[in-house]
């Protein structure tokens, strides 16, 4: 999957323990209840336009 626009960008988490932890755990949680290894990303909303 190819995601294409300027209104997110990935999410600065560096040095935001707790948060990275509960993505952790819900990953794995939703990986138990699937059956299949899941993978959160974490986006955050900018100013930009969208590419098309």
């Amino acid at each position: 999957m190819k995601i294409e626009t300027t209104d997110y960008q990935i999410a600065p988490l560096h040095e935001q323990e707790k948060v990275i932890d509960i993505i952790q755990q819900t990953e794995a949680r939703l990986a138990e209840l699937t059956g299949s290894p899941i993978t959160l990303i974490a986006y955050s909303k900018t100013e930009g336009e969208k590419k098309l």
